[in-house]
């Protein structure tokens, strides 16, 4: 799928700050004459998350295997009601098709069009051309803002229950750091609020992840850490992508760099998302080397959706009082179930990037704190709805 444009991007935020779950596809001009479209990677995890339709399971033919979903393609104040045709041919391998009957009219060759599953039936949106911000926001009712508040979600108890704390521990001002760290912050404001500090990957407080930061602007976000499959790719363990890509640095030999979908690292680094074959590869611009490790998006999903199915971003202002660094937590930035679809976008599109965390210190011991993947400031509302943002002090 080609990148998206800024104007793209903005419409797609509106869905995600309405807990609005969706896929992307892109019709080509061969596409639209032929009425095929390419049901690509993130096509088909989305309709088999949703429970809609299973490409693996399904036999090739059309006719004789082919399956039918009742579908409207939303105009802005009108609906084109329709069927949408999910099927693999018995050419090319049975590679997955879908098609939406009546489309033709509705999109032009390489238009960005959304499509939501709600209430048994596929929802087909051009994001090209139709304004969703007046449509959502606007005062008039029409077929998408009816959709999207029928599927946006309440915020719960306990969210409710943490903030209150959170706003009293703000009330105290500045709060001296448990230590002198760069995880000060976080041990410090699990503390205050009774967490017991320990390794576990479930989410901090009664199911809701805290990740909290000290509120410099231009600061990625962490999402989370996941180590490469090992076994589907080609180097076998952090110590080997050390050899290979690592720096002297003192005492130590380390990998700090950050890798993007966009473009390549000084150490000639650079992530491929493979939506077809459901894995995100790291490639190096060395020919002998090529792909040399792979996550699996199946993981990386579930990862996402484990460490975030509801999440405080809290914010914090940091100050050194006496020589030991001070916290005044301000901000929390309140998001629930991400868009997993969403995670393989915005890799492409360099939102999301990857952090290597390597060093082999003095004694020879390799050390890895990631890989991290994270998202950059600001971009929450790409990837998580809600967005709700709460002032902590007055």
């Amino acid at each position: 799928m080609r990148q998206l444009t800024p104007t793209e991007l903005e419409r797609v935020k509106l869905l995600t700050e309405n807990s609005v779950e969706f896929t992307l596809i892109e019709p080509t001009e061969n596409g639209l004459k032929k009425s095929i479209m390419d049901a690509t990677g993130s096509v088909r995890l989305y309709l088999k998350s949703q429970d809609v339709h299973d490409y693996e399971l399904q036999g090739k033919g059309a006719n004789q295997n082919g399956v039918s979903i009742n579908s409207k393609i939303i105009l802005g104040d009108t609906v084109v009601d329709t069927t949408t045709s999910l099927y693999r041919p018995e050419t090319k391998d049975g590679d997955p098709r879908i098609w939406v009957y009546k489309l033709k009219p509705h999109a032009k060759p390489n238009d960005i069009l959304v499509i939501i599953y709600y209430d048994q039936e596929l929802f087909i949106i051009n994001v090209t051309q139709l304004d969703f911000k007046s449509l959502i926001d606007g005062p008039k009712h029409n077929p998408l803002k009816e959709l999207v508040k029928e599927i946006n979600s309440d915020s719960n108890e306990v969210a409710n229950e943490l903030l209150g704390q959170l706003r009293s521990i703000a009330g105290r001002g500045f709060i001296p750091g448990m230590l002198q760290a760069d995880t000060s912050i976080g041990r410090t404001l699990e503390t205050l609020l009774g967490i017991n500090i320990n390794s576990s990957r479930n989410p901090d407080y009664k199911g809701i992840e805290l990740k909290s930061f000290r509120d410099k602007r231009g600061n990625r976000k962490t999402l989370f850490a996941q180590v490469p499959d090992w076994n589907a790719s080609k180097f076998k363990s952090s110590a080997e992508i050390l050899d290979n890509f690592g720096y002297a640095r003192g005492a130590d030999f380390k990998l700090y760099c950050t890798v993007s979908a966009i473009a390549r690292n000084p150490q000639g680094l650079k992530l491929n998302m493979n939506s077809d074959v459901r894995y995100l590869f790291e490639n190096s611009d060395k020919g002998t080397i090529g792909d040399f490790v792979a996550w699996s998006t199946e993981v990386l999903h579930k990862r996402l959706l484990e460490k975030h199915s509801e999440t405080f971003w809290i914010a914090a202002d940091s100050k050194m009082i006496d020589g030991a660094e001070h916290f005044q937590f301000k901000k929390v930035e309140h998001t629930k179930k991400p868009i997993v679809s969403q995670f393989d976008v915005l890799v492409e599109q360099g939102i999301i990037t990857l952090d290597h965390l390597i060093k082999r210190n003095s004694s020879g011991r390799v050390v890895e704190k990631g890989p991290l993947f994270k998202i950059k400031p600001n971009a929450l509302n790409l990837l998580f709805p809600p967005s709700e943002v709460y002032e902590l002090i007055k």
